[in-house]
């Protein structure tokens, strides 16, 4: 499965303890990444900034569902269930 482009579930929903650019505590679940655009892609997609846990994410159909509001619903659940 491809990221469905404009989709930023996966940069919103899941907590990140790695440092991103312009966010050197990570990212608390729920909170937007400051990496990602308005119309929800990676500013930072293909940079060595890039955190490794966000280059090694691989869309998966039940992580990210058959849309954008299944796939938020899904790691937001996945995140709660995991933390």
């Amino acid at each position: 499965m491809n990221c469905r482009l404009g989709c930023g579930a996966c940069c919103i929903a899941p907590s990140i303890s790695s440092v991103i650019p312009g966010m050197p505590n990570g990212k608390a679940a729920g909170e937007r990444c400051v990496q990602l655009s308005d119309d929800n892609l990676c500013l930072i997609f293909g940079s060595p900034e890039r955190p490794a846990v966000c280059s090694d994410f691989e869309a998966s159909l039940d992580v990210c569902g058959h849309s954008n509001k299944e796939a938020l619903w899904l790691i937001t659940n996945l995140e709660s269930q995991t933390s």
